[in-house]
């Protein structure tokens, strides 16, 4: 796959961008609670059985996972921005068409439409990283991620006090108007990023994907409805694995894939993405125990007693407490690294389990839980996308970030179904009502604890970033330090230099030669501009050739490097009006390839 910039110019962005970014994202991550205080009321509100009512919430999980990779990778393609637009323009549709009907088939199409806006968090990031200067990418990004739990843990209470004083059906007004205005604030405020990826959208992949997640979603989100070893739920896991398999086979051999798989497997990628799953079930667990756990009568001996309101708020600083945790992200992971982050988040969520075990006794202590779990989800949703965009090509975030969204959302579609299942078993029977009890409360917890210790155990596993033998990873406090952190880390091979040479003639041109002038083929060129970003990519042909255009004039930084060789940092200026030959000779001493 090839990767390239535009001509376009750069819209500098304002002090506003990220502020506007993230709440589109929270915009859209409100749609995965939205429907939470009205969901037993379901099958009365549109006239169906309860196991269709399921339909309206498993719809949005489904059209999420779906589109969030694919809309990654029509950003990388077409613009972030508009495919952003796009997002928030479908969302609205979706809300708008469930706002006016109380019949079951309309309001799930209306949800499946909502769900198609996850892919907007993804394309959020991808910005971000294309305009911002890296001093300020950190704290921006950790917002971003984070929105995907504010919006959820803040439309909690809020869609409680509509649902109790007003109709139902408000909440979908109020869902479309966030939506409007999110669209509106990115017209006005959001610059359109100019990388670009060259190639075509992979239609195939698209289609094989979708089929292999819905066949693979379906029976985990329905499989306590089914039965987990019914022919249906078996038969449909199978049919994903066969399914995923072809598909996987068909992406390596297409030249522009919908999802690199080649990246994809690298170390820091993979075990990212295993990760991100583990943190997307321990934070949907502490969602579905404590509002039940809240408004259990106080009778039960256990419950609660509170309103659904107060219950709502009670988790609400699950969000906030994100929210604000993205500040302190930036400040740590400049210092430390994300990896440091990531494992740092962990041990605060199973901290959070682990004490919540023995918090349930009074409201006040599911606030104490809350918070301290919403500051570890925190730091570890802030890290992941800094994770992925450190390993990948700049032209292929919007994708990258896609699929770990989509990761996170496994983690949390696979944390809903066995929370449910061992709510389920685990429940008393009284007078026909099915009431969860302590136990299954508790048990919920502790496999909360253990997906956090399996996510600490991948996290210990991801490279630790150097910018060479025995460097640790350079911290950037300033834009001057953030442009030599990415040069010295494309030198370290730890920025993906791979592309194909573009042939225009304004850039620079020349040969890769070995110490002793003879050329290298295959070495790995980068150009990075004064901002510290990758503007550009090739592989050197047989003859030592390469050929890389630049987006504007200005001062760039060439860095080379081969199996064999040592790396190679050449500061080269273009003035735009002419072509500049640049022969770069690599050292010669032997260095891991």
């Amino acid at each position: 796959m090839s990767h390239t910039t535009t001509d376009e110019p750069v819209r500098k962005a304002s002090g506003a961008t990220v502020p506007v970014l993230a709440f589109a994202g929270i915009a859209v991550a409100v749609m995965q609670t939205l429907l939470v205080p009205v969901i037993k009321d379901l099958p009365q509100l549109l006239d169906t059985t309860p196991s269709n009512a399921t339909w309206v919430m498993t719809s949005t999980l489904l059209s999420g996972a779906v589109a969030t990779p694919i809309m990654g990778r029509l950003g990388d393609l077409f613009g972030k921005r508009r495919m952003l637009i796009v997002s928030l323009s479908v969302m609205v549709v979706g809300a708008l068409i469930s706002a006016f009907s109380d019949a079951l088939i309309p309001v799930i199409v209306g949800r499946t439409l909502q769900g198609f806006a996850m892919g907007a968090i993804p394309l959020g990031i991808g910005l971000m990283r294309d305009m911002l200067p890296r001093e300020r990418l950190g704290s921006a990004m950790a917002l971003m991620s984070s929105s995907i739990g504010v919006g959820g843990g803040l439309a909690l209470p809020a869609a409680a006090l509509v649902a109790q004083h007003t109709d139902w059906h408000a909440l979908f007004y109020g869902a479309a108007g966030l939506g409007v205005l999110a669209i509106v604030l990115t017209l006005l405020v959001v610059p359109e990023s100019p990388l670009r990826a060259k190639g075509s959208f992979d239609f195939p992949g698209a289609l094989g994907l979708a089929a292999g997640l819905v066949l693979f979603l379906l029976p985990i989100t329905k499989g306590s409805d089914w039965g987990w070893a019914s022919g249906t739920t078996l038969g449909l896991f199978a049919a994903a694995a066969v399914v995923l398999l072809l598909w996987g086979l068909m992406e390596l051999r297409v030249a522009a894939p919908l999802v690199d798989l080649r990246t994809t497997v690298r170390r820091e990628v993979l075990l990212t993405n295993l990760a991100s799953i583990m943190v997307g079930v321990s934070f949907y667990v502490i969602s579905l125990v404590l509002p039940q756990l809240l408004q259990l009568p106080s009778e039960t001996g256990y419950g609660l007693g509170q309103s659904m309101v107060v219950a709502g708020l009670c988790v609400a600083p699950l969000g906030l407490t994100m929210m604000f945790t993205a500040p302190v992200y930036a400040r740590l992971s400049a210092r430390y690294g994300p990896r440091t982050t990531l494992i740092m988040g962990l041990l605060i969520i199973g901290i959070g389990y682990a004490g919540g075990l023995g918090l349930m006794s009074a409201a006040w202590q599911t606030v104490v839980t809350s918070v301290l779990i919403g500051a570890g989800i925190g730091l570890a949703y802030s890290s992941l996308p800094a994770l992925i965009i450190g390993a990948v090509p700049a032209s292929e975030t919007g994708a990258a970030n896609g699929l770990n969204t989509l990761m996170r959302s496994i983690g949390t579609s696979m944390s809903s179904a066995v929370i449910g299942m061992v709510l389920a078993n685990t429940a008393n029977d009284v007078d026909g009502v099915a009431l969860p009890t302590m136990q299954g409360f508790r048990v919920s917890f502790l496999i909360a604890t253990g997906a956090v210790v399996i996510g600490l155990a991948l996290a210990f596993f991801l490279p630790r970033r150097t910018t060479g033998a025995g460097v640790t990873q350079l911290r950037a406090s300033s834009e001057e330090e953030a442009n030599l952190a990415r040069a010295e880390q494309a030198l370290a091979g730890q920025a993906p230099l791979i592309g194909v040479a573009d042939e225009r003639p304004h850039g620079f041109h020349g040969r890769v030669l070995a110490a002793d002038g003879a050329p290298v083929a295959r070495a790995k060129v980068t150009l990075i501009d004064r901002h510290g970003r990758q503007a550009g990519a090739t592989l050197s042909g047989g003859d030592g050739g390469y050929a890389l255009a630049v987006p504007a004039r200005g001062a760039y930084v060439l860095a080379a490097r081969a199996a064999g060789h040592g790396p190679l940092a050449h500061a080269a200026v273009h003035d735009g009006d002419r072509p500049v030959d640049l022969d770069l000779s690599l050292p010669g001493e032997t260095v891991p390839a």
